[in-house]
C-alpha cells in the first residue's frame, strides 16, 4: 500500500518511477562478493552512471561498515560507492509504531525509528525526510473466511497520505536540481539575524558568515548562476541590507518598508494561511491576531527584508518573536511564529520560487520552532514555514548535536565547516603589566633588595585591579610573598596558556601562515587515536614532566634547562614550570614554521626535529609526520566546504563524515565540507551510563544474594542497539561493572580510549561471569563495542 500511494505520488508529480526491491542495501543475497546488484545493475549503468536523479529508501539502518579503530567513520565499499553514484538519497521512514501514537507523541518518533530510520542512515548522507507509513493492526477471524486456529491480530502497514504527498514533492525538486541549468536556478541565501539588531546580521558561531557569502556568490557566477551586482566584501553586504531593509525595528523607517526586496499583500498571505492545519491557525491567531498581523507592515503588506542579486536573493532570517525577554522567545519549545515569519518563508517559496535554500552558519531559528521532536507532521511549525525547498545548511564541525535538530527537522543537507583559527591567549593590559612588575621584583631580589616591599604592594594593587585575587580566591596582601609571586606567575601562565579563537573562520578558506600554525598548534595538543601530543612529545623529548608542567605550572623551574628552550625566548627569564610549558609551545610553533616553509614535506620532518629541538626524537617526529600526511592535506580541502555545496546545489550527492571538536584529540576527522552524522559510538558507555550501569549491577547481585546466599557464577544478559543507543551504554556498562573492569575516558572528548581492572578490593565482590547475547542491530551499529566487551573479558579472565 506504502510503495503503491508513492509510486502514484511521484509519478502525479511528473516523476519518472523505477521501484526496486532489495533484500539488503549491504550486500548481495545471491552472490558473493561486496557489491550489490541493486545499485550495480539497476540504479546505475555497468560504467558506474547513475540512471536515476533522486533515489528514496524506505529501508533503514546504514549500507557503511563503522570503523571500530580512531574516530567513527563509515566505511567499506558504499562509501566509495555511493560518492561514485553522486545521487541525493532520501530516506523515506516506515514507523514501527501507530499513526495514533505519533501523533499524540511531541518526540514524534520512538528510539527505534529514531535509531534506525534517522540516527544510522545518516552515515551514508541520506536526506531525512518523514513517517510515510505507520503500523496498523486488524482483527483477523473466521467470519472475515478464517478459521479458529487463525483468528487473531494482523498487522499491516498503512501509508500517511499527507507524508507521502510531502515525499514526492521535495524528491521531485532535489531531482529537478540535477535537471535544471544554473543560469535558471533562483536560490535563496538566509543570514542568521539574532537579536533582530543590524551590528548582530549574520552573527554564526565561529564562522564570518558575510564574507563566506561573498565567497559563495563569486563561486556560484564561476558556476553559472545569474548572479550580479556582488559586493565587494562582508562589509559592504551588510551594509546594502540595512540600507534597503533589515529587521532592527529601532531604525527601520517607512521609507525601507516600501523598498523592501518583497511584499506578501493581506490577501495573499490570507490564501497561504486558510490553507494551513487547523491547529496552526488556531495557535497563530491566538498568540498574534488576525492574519497577517501588524509587524513590518508598509501599506498593508508585509516587507520581506534582504536584496536580490539576480536570481540569487540574500535575506535576513525573520524574528522569531517579540516581548520582553527576546532570549526566551527565540527558545521558546511552544511559541508559535509570527505571521511575518511564516509568511517571509512562504514568499521564498511561492513567489522568489526559489529552487534551493542556503541557510549560513549555526544556528538559525527554523529547525527550533515548535512541533515533534524528530518525524514532523505537517503541523509541524518549520514545515509550515520551510515546506518542500531542499535546504542546505553551511554549520560548524563541532557541534552535531544542534546541527542534527536541522537535518531531522528541516530535511537540512549539512555541509560542515572549519572551526576558527586558535591561538594562545597570552597577556596584555593589567595582567601584562602585572608580568612586568613582577619581572622587575625577580632581578630586584638579587640587585636591590630593599625595592622589594614597594613592589610587591604595587603587584598586589595591580592584582587587586585586575580581580585576579578573587580568582586565586586571596583577599588580603600575603604573609609570605614568595609564595604568592609563584602562585600568580603560574596562573598567569594558565591564562596565557589557554585557547582562543584568533577571528572567524571563512567558508572554503583555508588558514594560512601564522593562523595555520596556531590551528595546527592546537589541533596536536592533544593525543590523536594513538599519535601523542605534540607538546607532550617536545616536553619528553626535553627530559620534562608534561603532566607536571600542565598541573602544578607555579612550581620554580629546574636549575637545568636545555639550551633549545632558553634560545627561542632568550629575552625572557625562566623562573617556574608555566614558562617551561609557553617555551614547549613555542618549540611547536617553530617546528611547524619550518616545515610550512618546505610545504609539510614528510621527507623534512626528521631535519626540522632535529634542528628545532637541538637532537632527534622519534616521537616528536611520529607525529609532525602524521600531520604532514594526514592533517596538513585535510586542511588543505578546505575549499570543499564550498564546493559540496555547488554539488548539492546541482542536484548531487554530498559525502557524509564525522563530526566533533578536532581541537579535543579528534583532529582526525577532518576534511570539513561533508554531511555530517552525529552519532559517536565511542562515547558509549558515557561516564553516567557507567554509574547506572554499576547501580544495576549492585541490584542485580544484592538480589541474588539475598534470595541465594551466594553471588551467581554466571550472567546471562541481553544487549540492544535501540537501548544503548538511547541510554549511552547502561546495559554495557552492567556487563563492564559485573566484569570488574572500568572504561577510561578521555576528558576532552568523553570518548572511550580504554579499560582498567577494578581491584578485586575495591570491587567488593567476586569477577562475575557473563555471557552476552546481541541483537543484530547492535553488531551492525555498535562493532568498537563488541571488541570493548572481549577485551574486557580477556582482561577479567587473566586475573
Amino acid at each position: 500500500l506504502t510503495i503503491d500511494s508513492l509510486i502514484r505520488r511521484l509519478e502525479a508529480q511528473g516523476a519518472n518511477v523505477l521501484p526496486l526491491f532489495s533484500y539488503s542495501l549491504k550486500h548481495n543475497p545471491e552472490e558473493d562478493g561486496e557489491t550489490n546488484r541493486t545499485f550495480t545493475e539497476y540504479l546505475a549503468t555497468p560504467d558506474g552512471l547513475p540512471r536515476v536523479d533522486c533515489i528514496i529508501t524506505t529501508m533503514g539502518m546504514s549500507m557503511s561498515e563503522l570503523s571500530t579503530e580512531g574516530p567513527t567513520i563509515a566505511a567499506g565499499w558504499t562509501v566509495d560507492y555511493l560518492d561514485q553514484l553522486d545521487v541525493p538519497i532520501i530516506q523515506a521512514i516506515i514507523s514501527t509504531g501507530t499513526e495514533e501514537e505519533w501523533q499524540e507523541s511531541s518526540l514524534g518518533l520512538g528510539p527505534i525509528d529514531t535509531a534506525m530510520s534517522v540516527a544510522l542512515p545518516e552515515f551514508d548522507g541520506r536526506i531525512i525526510s518523514v513517517p510515510i507509513s505507520f503500523k496498523q493492526e486488524s482483527n483477523q477471524n473466521s467470519s472475515a473466511g478464517g478459521t479458529a486456529k487463525l483468528s487473531g491480530r494482523l498487522q499491516r502497514y498503512v501509508p500517511r497520505e499527507d507524508r507521502v504527498d510531502f515525499l514526492a514533492r521535495l524528491s521531485v525538486k532535489w531531482a529537478n536540481l540535477r535537471k535544471k541549468e544554473n543560469s535558471e536556478k533562483r536560490i535563496a541565501i538566509i543570514l542568521s539575524n539574532y537579536p533582530t539588531k543590524d551590528a548582530r546580521i549574520g552573527n554564526a558561531v565561529g564562522l564570518d558568515t558575510p564574507a563566506s557569502v561573498v565567497r559563495v556568490l563569486n563561486a556560484m557566477k564561476e558556476a553559472g548562476y545569474h548572479v550580479t551586482d556582488i559586493p565587494e566584501s562582508g562589509d559592504e553586504l551588510v551594509h546594502r541590507i540595512i540600507e534597503r531593509c533589515s529587521n532592527d525595528r529601532d531604525s527601520l523607517t517607512e521609507e525601507q518598508l516600501r523598498m523592501a526586496a518583497g511584499h506578501v499583500t493581506a490577501s495573499q498571505y490570507g490564501e497561504w494561511f486558510k490553507d494551513f492545519p487547523a491547529s496552526v491557525v488556531q495557535e497563530m491567531t491566538e498568540t498574534w491576531g488576525e492574519p497577517p498581523g501588524q509587524i513590518y507592515r508598509s501599506n498593508g503588506s508585509l516587507a520581506i527584508a534582504g536584496i536580490d542579486l539576480g536570481n540569487i536573493f540574500i535575506g535576513l532570517q525573520p524574528p522569531r518573536g517579540f516581548g520582553e525577554n527576546p532570549i526566551a522567545v527565540y527558545h521558546s519549545p511552544d511559541l508559535a511564529p509570527t505571521h511575518h515569519y511564516i509568511a517571509y518563508y512562504r514568499w521564498i517559496r511561492d513567489v522568489f520560487k526559489a529552487d534551493a535554500m542556503i541557510h549560513v552558519g549555526k544556528h538559525g531559528t527554523l529547525e527550533w520552532l515548535p512541533g515533534k521532536g524528530i518525524g514532523l507532521s505537517e503541523a509541524c511549525y518549520p514545515e509550515v514555514a520551510l515546506n518542500d525547498v531542499p535546504l542546505f545548511y553551511p554549520f560548524i564541525i563541532n557541534n552535531p548535536g544542534e546541527g542534527a535538530q536541522a537535518k531531522r527537522r528541516t530535511h537540512a543537507t549539512i555541509v560542515d565547516h572549519l572551526i576558527p583559527a586558535m591561538t594562545t591567549a597570552d597577556s596584555y593590559g593589567d595582567i601584562a603589566r602585572v608580568e612586568q612588575l613582577m619581572d622587575e621584583h625577580y632581578q630586584c631580589q638579587t640587585l636591590d633588595p630593599a625595592k622589594l616591599p614597594l613592589l610587591e604592594a604595587q603587584i598586589w594593587e595591580m592584582v587587586k585591579q585586575a580581580e585576579l585575587h578573587r580568582d586565586l580566591g586571596i583577599e588580603n596582601l600575603p604573609e609570605d610573598f614568595g609564595e604568592f609571586i609563584l602562585e600568580i606567575d603560574g596562573y598567569l601562565c594558565e591564562i596565557k596558556d589557554a585557547q582562543i579563537k584568533d577571528g572567524l573562520h571563512i567558508l572554503g578558506e583555508t588558514p594560512e601562515d601564522d593562523l595555520l600554525i596556531g590551528l595546527l598548534c592546537s589541533l596536536t595538543r592533544l593525543d590523536i587515536s594513538g599519535i601523542p601530543s605534540l607538546r607532550r612529545s617536545v616536553a619528553e623529548a626535553m627530559g620534562l614532566d608534561y603532566g607536571s608542567l600542565m598541573d602544578e605550572p607555579a612550581l620554580a623551574a629546574p636549575d637545568s634547562i636545555p639550551p633549545s628552550m632558553i634560545a627561542i625566548d632568550a629575552d625572557n627569564p625562566v623562573r617556574t614550570q608555566g614558562d617551561l610549558l609557553e617555551r614547549v609551545e613555542l618549540l611547536c610553533r617553530e617546528a611547524y614554521r619550518q616545515l610550512l616553509a618546505q610545504d609539510f614535506d614528510p621527507d623534512a620532518v626528521g631535519p626540522v626535529v632535529s634542528q628545532v629541538l637541538g637532537r632527534p626524537d622519534a616521537q616528536t617526529q611520529l607525529v609532525l609526520r602524521y600531520v604532514a600526511e594526514i592533517i596538513y592535506p585535510a586542511l588543505l580541502r578546505t575549499p570543499d566546504e564550498i564546493g559540496n555545496l555547488l554539488r548539492g546545489l546541482d542536484g548531487r550527492f554530498v559525502p557524509a563524515g564525522p563530526s566533533g571538536a578536532p581541537t579535543r584529540g579528534m583532529a582526525n576527522i577532518l576534511p570539513t565540507g561533508r554531511n555530517f552524522y552525529s552519532v559517536d559510538p565511542k562515547t558509549i558507555p558515557s561516564p553516567s551510563a557507567w554509574e547506572t550501569g554499576k547501580a544495576l549491577a549492585d541490584a542485580l547481585l544484592e538480589k541474588y544474594l539475598t534470595e541465594e546466599g551466594a553471588y551467581p557464577e554466571m550472567v546471562g544478559l541481553v544487549i540492544w542497539g535501540t537501548s544503548a543507543m538511547r541510554t549511552h551504554g547502561d546495559d554495557v556498562a552492567q556487563v563492564l561493572a559485573l566484569l570488574g573492569i572500568k572504561p577510561v575516558w578521555q576528558p576532552e572528548s568523553r570518548r572511550v580510549q580504554g579499560l582498567e581492572v577494578i581491584p578485586i578490593s575495591e570491587l567488593g565482590h567476586p569477577r562475575i561471569d557473563v555471557t552476552v547475547r546481541i541483537s543484530g542491530f547492535f553488531r551492525d551499529a555498535f562493532p568498537n563495542l563488541i571488541n570493548l566487551l572481549d577485551q574486557a573479558v580477556e582482561m577479567a579472565a587473566a586475573q
